[in-house]
């Protein structure tokens, strides 16, 4: 008998602004499912406050408590949702969601040539319509004129899988031209070969600036099979359970918080059996985790425990790295952005980033983005030179605080 795709994911919206919405996923089980599917969720703008996760190795059921609403429409939220399910990848044709191993190839790269009047809170509202229309934005270079004209080159790929279609680019011009109104010069959409965007791997951070700001230690104790700070507590016990291995953690809650612990066990090559996120008052979240290797088995090597709950507590610790430095005479802010195996990062990041600068009233001279290794982790690096003139006043702190508030 086949299954219902209906069945396959359910949505329930919140009556109350305020409230949590409920999704509820019922599908076959792969290792990384839970942490695709809190991709997506997150892709769509939503914060995700209580997580249940259970599975007998082959079925899951995950369900999804979260606020907000979604930057498009619930029903489009469902439809992806479905896509990342191993059982619905091939429903709906071609899927930006697809697990690793059933991408047949990478998705296709456009290149956005966007030119316009500039403003204040310009690049935010180009990158929330292109969120939007299902745009991920995989590299960025944006730079800005004397006499107040902005050049934005964006390295897209669709979601949809139609940008090479006449209707897909006209409706993307469309929407720009739309938020912009009179201000806009120009833009032009053309497709690119891999070449072209191979450049955003090669490392282009200075050595000073990865060894100062992204390097620093984060104090820490790590005995017995534990992990301990002021802000983080991980434990592992294999006695509790005859078949997996227990993971017990406290932590601080943020955006995105299941995220950063999901796509570490799917580095890690870990199923999870049992999950539960729970959140707590003054901020607080705790994590329980019924986990096995992939070969069933629990984690019994000291090694691997020890190298799991490390990584585990470092991710929690500094899920991002922000920093506000010195380039030449000017002010650059930089934010690193882990990126999972799979080469995929946390969605959105960009476009927080930019509504954050909006808020805090700083323009945006020049962005770029790029991919950098730091340490043994390769990292997706936002370098962002903020626009001084008119006297930008605000403390170095003040911005550092507000795009960390707006990101975690």
């Amino acid at each position: 008998m086949g299954i219902l795709y209906d069945d396959v994911v359910l949505i329930r919206q919140s009556e109350k602004e305020g409230d949590s919405s409920v999704i509820t996923v019922n599908c076959p089980d792969k290792t990384g499912l839970g942490c695709d599917l809190c991709r997506v969720i997150l892709f769509f703008g939503l914060s995700i406050v209580r997580v249940d996760s259970s599975t007998d190795g082959k079925w899951c059921y995950i369900v999804f408590w979260v606020v907000g609403k979604p930057l498009t429409r619930w029903g489009l939220l469902k439809k992806r949702l479905l896509e990342a399910c191993p059982s619905c990848s091939s429903a709906s044709g071609f899927s930006f969601y697809q697990s690793e191993s059933q991408s047949i190839k990478p998705p296709d790269v456009f290149l956005l040539k966007f030119r316009c009047f500039d403003r204040r809170g310009l690049l935010h509202d180009v990158t929330r319509v292109l969120c939007e229309l299902e745009l991920t934005i995989k590299r960025v270079k944006v730079s800005t004129t004397p006499d107040g004209r902005v050049m934005d080159l964006f390295f897209i790929t669709d979601t949809r899988g139609l940008m090479h279609t006449k209707k897909r680019q006209e409706d993307t011009k469309d929407s720009l031209r739309a938020m912009v109104g009179e201000a806009m010069i120009s833009c032009e959409i053309e497709m690119v070969g891999p070449e072209v965007t191979a450049c955003s791997q090669v490392s282009f951070l200075p050595a000073e600036i990865t060894e100062e700001v992204f390097d620093a230690d984060t104090p820490y104790e790590q005995l017995n099979g534990s992990f301990t700070s002021n802000r983080v507590s991980i434990a592992m016990d294999n006695s509790l359970s005859p078949a997996h291995t227990l993971i017990q953690m406290v932590c601080q809650d943020h955006k995105g918080l299941v995220y950063d612990i999901l796509r570490t066990l799917k580095d890690y090559n870990i199923q999870l059996s049992f999950g539960r996120f729970t959140e707590k008052k003054r901020g607080t979240c705790e994590v329980d985790l019924f986990i096995v290797q992939s070969d069933g088995k629990k984690i019994v090597d000291p090694n691997k425990q020890k190298a799991l709950i490390s990584r585990l507590g470092m991710e929690l610790l500094r899920t991002l790295r922000i920093a506000v430095v010195n380039r030449g005479p000017d002010t650059e802010l930089l934010v690193a952005n882990p990126v999972e195996l799979s080469g995929k990062g946390r969605p959105l990041v960009f476009h927080d980033i930019t509504l954050a600068l909006k808020m805090l009233n700083i323009c945006i001279f020049l962005a770029e983005i790029g991919r950098h290794l730091i340490g043994d982790r390769e990292f997706e690096v936002y370098r962002i030179l903020l626009d001084e003139g008119d006297g930008l006043s605000v403390p170095r702190s003040k911005i550092v605080e507000g795009v960390r508030k707006m990101l975690m």
